[in-house]
């Protein structure tokens, strides 16, 4: 393979596609790198998933974070400084789990609501097992720390991956790490559709929406 494989959207299964459009447009404004698609299948607790956008500073971690939560999101984490940083978790109105966060603890320059990185953190059963799936599959490791944490190698334009254990992601998320069902999430990428070790699908991208 001549160039790395790469994760051009996040699909969320959502009750009301139409509410879910409008909640994302509002909250975090990510075009066709987050899309949504009206299903239902039976999922209860933890998904085994974080979506986390990485951004410049605290200002902004606290203007997706409100705009989230005015659209009707709940918060699992309040936005805060930490040893590495600021930042909050919450959960929008269809179940899926946001982290936004910076590795800023002060602003440096006027509020913005720009996204530096658009990352998709796995919690997983077998950390190595699971990366093994990937790096078969033309991915490529950025950084590993045995089996506690994994991140790949993606352009600048498209979502990243990381891997992590399904106990230390539902920590992150601060909610229990027990469930079944669903993970109502898929994966668009140009990489040859298949289901990982964890039961999460990729699925060939979508063609860019066309535009206004």
């Amino acid at each position: 393979m001549t160039s790395t494989p790469s994760l051009e959207s996040v699909i969320l299964d959502v009750a009301d596609a139409a509410a879910g459009e409008a909640f994302y447009a509002a909250a975090f404004g990510l075009g066709d790198k987050l899309r949504v698609r009206t299903a239902q299948a039976p999922t209860t607790g933890f998904r085994g998933y974080m979506l986390s956008l990485v951004v410049s500073q605290p200002s902004t971690v606290d203007s997706l974070i409100g705009s989230a939560v005015e659209g009707g999101a709940t918060t699992l984490k309040e936005a805060k400084k930490s040893f590495w940083g600021y930042g909050g978790v919450i959960q929008a109105p269809d179940g899926s789990i946001w982290k936004i966060a910076t590795s800023a603890k002060k602003d440096t320059g006027p509020a913005t609501r720009e996204i530096d990185d658009f990352v998709v953190l796995l919690g997983v059963d077998n950390v190595k097992a699971t990366k093994q799936f990937y790096v078969d599959h033309g991915l490529t490791v950025s950084k590993s720390f045995g089996s506690k944490y994994v991140e790949f190698d993606a352009p600048a334009s498209s979502v990243k991956l990381a891997l992590y254990s399904r106990r230390a992601a539902a920590k992150d998320a601060g909610v229990a790490a027990d469930g079944t069902g669903s993970h109502r999430i898929a994966f668009g990428a140009d990489i040859e559709p298949c289901t990982d070790p964890d039961g999460f699908v990729w699925e060939a991208a979508l063609s860019p929406s066309p535009s206004a």
